[in-house]
């Protein structure tokens, strides 16, 4: 078997943290285990484009249960847990991903798991997706899965220009992802990222939120709880008036620049804090990017106006300016929630893994349906996971009375 990885050694270690990951997985191993018995999947292929996590593995052991052969390499150099990339090719899935690895290798591990020839594509930012589009064209998919909000928008970007080749789930947009794996898991791991990285305290401090979108939100409420001033720049006016109404000072970035104490980018875009508010920023003002490129922070500007540039701590460098002021950048502006930390946690990464794995067998089942386009996982299916997600967290659900049913429909029993 080809694989890619930093170390076999690290299998035990990995296989430990799948096993741990896996029992707060509820939702997709009760899909494992009907997978196992139906095989949903079996003479299908998946080439696997994602943060190779002790979640992301065992989702790639769901879909193996379900008869998929399948293969990964990462989505982000640095998101990538060495000793579990170890644990699944001990396992006998081939993996091409290598936590700090450089831009030539992370493309050449896109390339070999296509090598495997998949029939569908799991991606987390559309990389894969794009190399498919540009340099692979011959490649006989069926059908694609993405998991981010980035990748979604690249992915309506491809198909507003008539060039999106095969049908793609947006699984970002399933409800049971954006509003739960996007505002709290985005909302907490992202904090742990920053709190690892520098070891700060956030109460009393000012944090400025860039983006109020589902992540920006999650961000925003959970820097609030931890007694944190939040300020939220956004170039949506719905948006910023939802911010402002829940309680965040709403700024532009300038004034923001000049606010903030610790600054957390959540928007998709390029450049979001650039020279002009480096100039602004507080001496000490943390730097950190929660999107899924690292393209929001400015850094090539940064470097050029700092005289001096230090690592500080595991992910934490430091560039001094021409008067004296220190700003300081977490995980290399990378995902902070995975480059300096370990992702969202795997309660909720259950619900955006079983949607993954729900949406696969959707293809398979719809054939020549799905038209090249960008597609939403069927509601019947997002209720179904958030169900099963609710009956194993102890909750139950109401069910309406024959009555109710009967008000409901009727447009004359409106009083």
């Amino acid at each position: 078997m080809d694989y890619d990885i930093a170390d076999l050694g690290l299998a035990e270690t990995g296989h430990r943290r799948i096993e741990w990951a896996g029992r707060r997985m509820n939702v997709l191993a009760a899909i494992r285990d009907r997978f196992e018995k139906e095989r949903p999947l079996e003479g299908i292929t998946v080439g696997a484009c994602m943060h190779v996590t002790s979640e992301t593995a065992n989702l790639m052991l769901a879909l193996r249960a379900g008869g998929a052969e399948v293969a990964l390499c990462a989505s982000n150099p640095l998101s990538t847990q060495d000793d579990v990339a170890a644990a699944l090719v001990d396992g006998g899935i081939p993996v091409f991903a290598v936590r700090g690895e450089s831009a030539e290798t992370f493309y050449e591990h896109i390339h070999s798991v296509i090598d495997a020839g998949p029939d569908i594509v799991f991606d987390d930012g559309a990389d894969m997706t794009t190399v498919l589009h540009k340099e692979r064209g011959d490649a006989p998919i069926i059908g694609g899965l993405e998991e981010t909000t980035t990748g979604v928008i690249r992915l309506r970007a491809m198909a507003a220009d008539g060039v999106l080749r095969y049908p793609v789930v947006a699984v970002n947009d399933s409800a049971t992802k954006h509003l739960f794996d996007n505002r709290h898991g985005t909302g907490q791991s992202s904090l742990d990222g920053i709190l690892r990285a520098a070891n700060i305290l956030f109460a009393g401090r000012t944090v400025v939120v860039a983006g109020y979108g589902d992540c920006g939100w999650g961000i925003a409420e959970r820097a609030k709880g931890l007694g944190a001033n939040v300020v939220v720049m956004e170039v949506d006016p719905i948006r910023a008036v939802s911010a402002a109404m829940n309680g965040h000072r709403v700024r532009d970035g300038r004034a923001a620049a000049r606010e903030g104490d610790v600054f957390i980018t959540a928007t998709g875009n390029i450049h979001v804090f650039r020279e002009e508010h480096f100039a602004e920023m507080k001496d000490g003002s943390i730097l950190a990017n929660a999107g899924h490129f690292d393209v929001e922070l400015d850094l090539g500007a940064l470097d050029r106006m700092a005289v001096s540039r230090r690592r500080l701590r595991e992910s934490l460098e430091e560039y001094t300016l021409p008067d004296g002021r220190r700003l300081l950048v977490v995980a290399e502006g990378r995902l902070v929630n995975l480059g300096a930390a370990e992702g969202h946690p795997a309660d909720v990464m259950d619900m955006s893994f079983a949607n993954q794995a729900l949406a696969a067998e959707w293809i398979v089942d719809s054939g020549d349906d799905l038209e090249p386009a960008v597609h939403v996982l069927p509601a019947d299916l997002d209720r179904e996971v958030a169900r099963l997600k609710l009956e194993a967290m102890g909750g139950g659900l109401e069910v309406l009375t024959d009555e109710q049913e009967r008000y409901l429909a009727s447009w004359q029993d409106g009083t």
